[in-house]
């Protein structure tokens, strides 16, 4: 018999490399304005909808995911955990760079998980590798209402261990989300794991 779960994951909001034409991964951006509001409405809707819920928060160990875990867990006067494990793709020699560069220098193309575009970036399976003990504890542990705030590649990847499918199944399928995007994951006692809700950005309005 399995427990219980229901977790909520958050892809962080517009961050300043949204808008500058930099990298994201390991860069430590911090949020927009624009981001800051909209991470602020997050908040609240979710404390609106979710009133007497108390929820366990995880999030990256980026600046612009803790600054929305921030903001979410002051909604439930609450705190929240920083998780190496939840930050994004790392891009080796990319971070710090704009697109255009990392277009212009890549070292090699990635048409499977175990593909890296640098030499020192890590590949889809390396990410895999790091999230899967999070994930893991996640599943097992008494918490039964969770949050987690993490990125766009990162929670893809959570997306799929969430659903059962094997590592592989990166190389044909991809569960997309967006920037500010809510997904609603919930388990049964029976083992059954579904996705609800993929990347709803109306909790930003």
């Amino acid at each position: 018999m399995s427990k219980p779960k229901n977790v909520i994951t958050i892809q962080h909001p517009e961050s300043i490399h949204h808008t500058n034409g930099m990298i994201g991964s390991w860069t430590d951006w911090e949020l927009s304005e624009k981001g800051l509001l909209q991470a602020e409405n997050i908040a609240q809707n979710l404390k609106t909808a979710f009133t007497t819920v108390h929820f366990s928060i995880y999030a990256s160990s980026l600046t612009r995911t803790e600054q929305t875990a921030r903001l979410v867990a002051n909604k439930w006067d609450g705190d929240y955990q920083l998780i190496d494990a939840l930050r994004e793709r790392n891009l080796g020699k990319a971070v710090g760079k704009s697109v255009q560069w990392l277009r212009d220098n890549i070292e090699s193309e990635e048409h499977t998980i175990y593909d890296r575009c640098f030499h020192d970036a890590e590949s889809k399976f390396d990410v895999w590798q790091r999230l899967l003990p999070f994930f893991t504890d996640i599943l097992h542990n008494e918490e039964e209402n969770i949050i987690i705030i993490s990125h766009g590649e990162a929670l893809s990847l959570f997306h799929v261990m969430w659903l059962g499918l094997p590592v592989e199944s990166l190389d044909s399928l991809d569960l997309h989300g967006v920037s500010g995007g809510i997904s609603f994951l919930q388990q049964a006692k029976s083992g059954k794991r579904v996705i609800k809700r993929l990347s709803d950005t109306s909790f930003m309005q």
